[in-house]
This record gives C-alpha cells, sequence and structure tokens, in this order.
C-alpha cells in the first residue's frame, strides 16, 4: 500500500505538475539537471521533481555550486549530496572558476558563476532542461524591482516560467508552502544568512517593501504582481512576434556585418523598432544594452556620417540609406 503524501507537499506537486503541463516545461526522455543551493524552495523543487519524474517521464540529475564565501558552503554542497543520494541521483557540484573582483556585486557574480557551471554540466551529461527553484514571491519581488530601476515592459513580466532550457516548475508556488513542504517530509533546509541581509535590495523588497505593501492595502500583493507580470508576459510575447515579422524586411547582410534598412526602421513606432533593433543586434551577435538600442535608432532617424560604437569592436554608422553594424 501506497504511503499518504502529506497534504503539504501533494498540493505544489498539484501545483508543479499544472504548471509543467501549462508551459510544456518536460517532454517524455528529458533529462532534467536540478538546480539545488539546500535552501527550502531549491529542496522542495527536488523532493517534487522525484515525485512526479513517472508522470512526465523524465530522469533527474543534481547540480549545486560551493561558492566557498563563508564557512558553511562545504556543508551545503554536502548536504545536497545526501538528499541526491538518497533518491539515487548523480549530483554534480562546482566550484567557481574565479572569485569576485574588489568592488564587483557578489550577487551578481555568484549569479554569473552558478549559471557558467551548471551550461558547462548541463552539456557534458546532455541535460535537455535545468530546472530553477524560483517561486511566486520570486517573481513579484522582481517586478518591484524592475519598477525600481526602470527595466521596462520586459522587466515588468518578471522572472519567466521558461526561458529557453530553463523551467522554472514552482513559478506558481508560494514560498511558504515550500517551507512547509520540507517540514512536512521531515527536512532540514540549509540557510544562507545573506538572505537576510537588507543590504541587497532583493532583500529589502522581500522583507520590507513587500510587507509594507500588504499591510497597507490590506491584502496579500504578491498573487497580484504576479498576475500583472503574467498579463504583461503576454504583450512583451505579441511585441516580440511583431518584432520579429518586421525584422526580415529591415535587416540585411552586409559583407562581413550586417545593415539595418533606416527607412524602414524611422517609420515603425518606437516600442517596435526598439524591438527589431534589439533582435537584429542578438542575431549579428552583438551585446545590446538599452543606449545601444536609442542609439541605433536615433541613427536611422538622423542624418548620414554619424557612427556610434557598440560593445566588442562593433560600431554603427549611418550610411546613406541604411545604418550598419560593422566591426
Amino acid at each position: 500500500m501506497t504511503a499518504r503524501r502529506p497534504p503539504q507537499i501533494a498540493r505544489v506537486i498539484e501545483r508543479v505538475s499544472r504548471t509543467a503541463r501549462a508551459h510544456g516545461m518536460f517532454s517524455p526522455g528529458d533529462l532534467v539537471l536540478v538546480w539545488v543551493s539546500g535552501g527550502p524552495d531549491s529542496l522542495c523543487l527536488l523532493e517534487t521533481l522525484v515525485r512526479v519524474r513517472r508522470l512526465f517521464r523524465i530522469r533527474l540529475a543534481v547540480f549545486h555550486l560551493d561558492h566557498g564565501l563563508r564557512p558553511g558552503s562545504a556543508a551545503d554542497a554536502a548536504y545536497v549530496r545526501r538528499r541526491a543520494t538518497a533518491h539515487g541521483l548523480p549530483c554534480h557540484v562546482a566550484r567557481p572558476a574565479t572569485m569576485p573582483s574588489s568592488g564587483e556585486s557578489v550577487e551578481r557574480w555568484a549569479r554569473e558563476e552558478r549559471r557558467a557551471a551548471a551550461t558547462r554540466v548541463a552539456g557534458e551529461i546532455g541535460a535537455a532542461r535545468s530546472a530553477l527553484g524560483h517561486t511566486m514571491d520570486d517573481r513579484a519581488e522582481t517586478v518591484v524591482l524592475a519598477l525600481i530601476r526602470g527595466w521596462g515592459l520586459d522587466g515588468l513580466t518578471g522572472i519567466e516560467p521558461t526561458a529557453g532550457r530553463v523551467v522554472r516548475p514552482l513559478i506558481d508556488v508560494r514560498r511558504t508552502e515550500t517551507v512547509a513542504a520540507c517540514r512536512s517530509l521531515g527536512l532540514r533546509p540549509r540557510h544562507d544568512p545573506s538572505n537576510t541581509d537588507t543590504t541587497y535590495l532583493r532583500n529589502a523588497i522581500r522583507h520590507d517593501v513587500l510587507p509594507t505593501l500588504t499591510s497597507a492595502t490590506g491584502r496579500d500583493v504578491v498573487p497580484t504582481l504576479a498576475r500583472t507580470a503574467e498579463l504583461l508576459r503576454a504583450d512583451a510575447a505579441m511585441l516580440d512576434e511583431i518584432a520579429l515579422g518586421l525584422g526580415a524586411t529591415v535587416l540585411e547582410r552586409e559583407g562581413a556585418g550586417w545593415a539595418l534598412r533606416a527607412d524602414a526602421l524611422s517609420d515603425l513606432a518606437p516600442p517596435i523598432a526598439s524591438r527589431v533593433v534589439r533582435h537584429a543586434l542578438a542575431t549579428a551577435g552583438i551585446e545590446w544594452s538599452r543606449a545601444a538600442i536609442e542609439g541605433i535608432v536615433d541613427l536611422a532617424t538622423g542624418r548620414p556620417g554619424r557612427r556610434i560604437e557598440l560593445s566588442d569592436g562593433w560600431s554603427a554608422r549611418r550610411a546613406r540609406t541604411r545604418v550598419l553594424l560593422e566591426r
């Protein structure tokens, strides 16, 4: 007789199953690399995917980055290994290739090192998907962060449920639910002290801003912000689809570089024109920025002869009828 699941984990399993189906997160036979820090969110993700792997006919492997920044990091790695071993799963523990330089954001450094190491491991083992433990609360925090930093429509879509090979099965699950699920299974997740340090903006939003908004409005604002992000995601996707279609009529090869038809670009509405330029830069393999996009749109509407510098030795030059992207 199969043991009855605690209701806390059963609710998460039901939500994750629905989310995974809605966003087509898994295909039968996929090897999924699960990013596990040892905290309650990623631990809940691992425990949930272990319980639905037969349903989706997927295989699992575990990834952990031991960043080595504090004494407890080795214990975190050991804990994750034990959980992987308990489920008979391979566990890949990586160390950073570099250390943060003076003045560099440690948070950004850790994020980039984790992504680089996980991408390498995924390639080595042939993982089709990487599963991350972001929750609905993370998505709401990102919306507020985007408002504060002026990231525009794409930033306000928050954390995407899927992005390329990355999937986030917990995106419709609350953080309180992941904690409750772990507790119901008798697990003791690891806790990173930096997650309570409100000198980091995201932590300040998590521990101060969102509770204040909830208190001031008398309602839980997290689901509202997450729902707003989902609605804006649909709008952004539609604009991207329009821009991709128009991009074929604007962008063309020009020797070793690329060219944008200045008249066609300047005739577009600004929100579409900026997306066309962004897709053009991505196609050319040029790192884009808001300044680069605005500069190229400005070249298209201005007089010939002007030039702006882009990244990695690329520049954009306004010729008679086109904006040339050149090395």
